[in-house]
Parts: structure tokens; C-alpha cells; sequence
């Protein structure tokens, strides 16, 4: 394991490779790094990027590294794309040690990309001639090692514009980009396991509110609920496993050269248990110094449909 003072020194600004599948929001994730401080450049051929981010210490014939954080969209359209050559092109630039980069995948359901797909009729780009559906399967397919490669993933799926930029927030910063980030995510079984976690734990053997008629209709926020969560004689000695195991695992991960970890915790519905263990669980966190993002999945898909006309 490297320790904290035998790591590199990123003296220069960081870089964010942004790859995904056509229709994810790729080109909306470079625009929002824009509007964060970052250079950024879409479409980048693989080959140029030694050269665009300055001298390594075996080449002093190449220009001088920029100034400012960088952000690089990698297109899978490019000639010389290939899944193989963009680890390559990573782990290379991560192994020159002289700055920090990161490679930024942006996710989709392939149910979502069909109906976005549907609804702009457009045409995909790995499939002209043949349907969307052949298309999106073909560049799943060619970015399947490119994703679990990846340091950070976001799945757009139920995600607007607006909230694919404040994620974008949380996880990456232009003067903070080395600092491990955490994100603490609460959902429901019924709907499955939420997609890029590197955790998940299980609240159902909690007490549940939902069968308590004044605290069903509120969710896991409310302090009521948190309360009533909390005085199950199991609470205690479940978030003190919890947080001790992060507080030995987070520094740990820091230490690695890890950008973010991303923890689920799930019950029946996604409304009280686990929001109320997610809540509790971020804030003692946060107090610890570590820089937190929170989602409630399904709280944030009711407020979605409420919206919707």
C-alpha cells in the first residue's frame, strides 16, 4: 500500500477523460465541466493526448502542460478508439504521477438511450443504416472494459441536465480534484441494486415505520422516522460497524489513489429505513472531514413523476 507521503506530487491541473455511450450525456458533461473551470475539448483522438498534456520525463520535445484543469472527451466514433487504448492512455498519463487524472464515465440504461434515441430520431452514430437498438448494443459492447475501468461513473438514467451538473459537482472540483469523494446513495430492493456501487448494505431487518399509520406517508428525513429508525435496539451497533468499518477503509482507499467510493444502503420501499440510515450515515461522515454526496433514489424518482405533466 502507498502511503500519503510517497505519493506523487500533482503539482500540474488536473484532467478528466469523459467517454460514455452516444445519447448518455457525454457532451453534457464536458459543458458542465466547462462552466466549472475546465478547459475542455471534445472529441479528442487518443493519439494527441501525450502531446496535448505536455512533457513527460522522456520526452522534453513536447510542448509545455496547460495551465488550467482540462476536461477531454473521448469519442467512440474516433477512428483510433478502442476500449484497450483508452485504459493504455490512462494508466499511462496516471503512471506519470505529475498530475491527476481521472476517467469519467457517463452511463445510461440501454432502455433510456432507445427512447432518447426514438424521441430525437436520430440516427446512431456505430449503426446508421440499422436501428438505434443495434447501435447501442454494438457501443455497449466496445465500452464494457472502459467502464469498469472507470474512477467515476454516472448514470444518467434519471438524471436531468440540471442534476447530471450537480453530481459532476460533488465529484470533481478544479482545485480539489485529488481528495477521495463519497457518495451515499439510499434505494429500494423492489427496483433492484443501484448501477456503479461499490457497496451495498442491507437495512431490512430494521424496524420498519411504514407499518406505523402516522409516520407511513413521511420518509426517512423527517426526524420522526429517523427516530423511530433509530431506537431499534440493532441501530447502535449497526452504524457503529458501519462507520468503523468506513473509517478504516476510506483513508485506506484515499491512500490507493481511489477518486470516489460509492456506498448503497437498501430497504423494502427506499422511504424510511434506508434514507434514514443513508442520512445518518453521510452526516457522521461529513463531521469526519470527508467530502459527501447524498441520493435517495427513490425519493428523488417520486419527485420526478410529480413533476412530470
Amino acid at each position: 500500500m502507498t502511503s500519503e507521503s510517497q505519493r506523487p506530487d500533482r503539482s500540474e491541473p488536473p484532467v478528466v477523460l469523459v467517454t460514455g455511450p452516444s445519447g448518455a450525456g457525454r457532451s453534457t458533461a464536458i459543458h458542465a465541466l466547462e462552466d466549472m473551470g475546465f478547459e475542455a475539448i471534445d472529441n479528442l483522438p487518443l493519439s494527441l493526448l501525450p502531446r496535448l498534456l505536455g512533457p513527460s520525463d522522456s520526452d522534453v520535445a513536447a510542448p509545455s502542460a496547460p495551465a488550467r484543469p482540462m476536461a477531454l472527451g473521448v469519442d467512440p466514433r474516433n477512428r483510433d478508439f478502442s476500449a484497450e487504448a483508452v485504459i493504455d492512455a490512462v494508466d499511462r498519463l496516471q503512471a506519470r504521477g505529475d498530475r491527476h487524472v481521472q476517467l469519467l464515465f457517463v452511463d445510461c440504461n440501454q432502455d433510456v438511450l432507445l427512447r432518447r434515441f426514438s424521441e430525437t430520431r436520430r440516427r446512431h452514430p456505430l449503426a446508421p443504416a440499422e436501428s438505434a437498438l443495434v447501435g447501442i448494443v454494438r457501443e455497449m459492447d466496445l465500452l464494457r472494459a472502459v467502464r469498469t475501468r472507470a474512477d467515476i461513473l454516472i448514470d444518467t438514467s434519471e438524471l436531468s441536465p440540471q442534476q447530471l451538473r450537480a453530481e459532476l459537482e460533488q465529484w470533481i472540483t478544479p482545485g480539489d480534484a485529488a481528495r477521495l469523494a463519497v457518495s451515499v446513495h439510499s434505494f429500494s430492493y423492489k427496483r433492484g441494486l443501484p448501477r456503479g456501487i461499490d457497496m451495498v448494505f442491507d437495512c431490512r431487518f430494521l424496524q420498519n415505520p411504514y407499518w406505523q399509520p402516522e409516520l407511513r406517508a413521511m420518509n426517512g428525513q423527517a426526524p420522526e422516522v429517523a427516530a423511530y429508525v433509530a431506537a431499534d435496539p440493532r441501530f447502535d451497533d449497526f452504524l457503529n460497524s458501519l462507520t468503523g468499518m468506513m473509517k478504516l477503509l476510506l483513508p485506506a482507499f484515499e491512500a490507493e489513489g481511489k477518486s470516489y467510493l460509492s456506498v448503497a444502503l437498501g430497504c423494502t420501499g427506499g422511504q424510511h429505513r434506508s434514507v434514514a440510515m443513508a442520512e445518518t450515515l453521510a452526516r457522521t461522515l461529513a463531521q469526519e472531514g470527508w467530502q459527501v454526496s447524498i441520493r435517495h433514489r427513490e425519493l428523488e424518482r417520486g419527485l420526478l413523476n410529480a413533476a412530470r405533466p
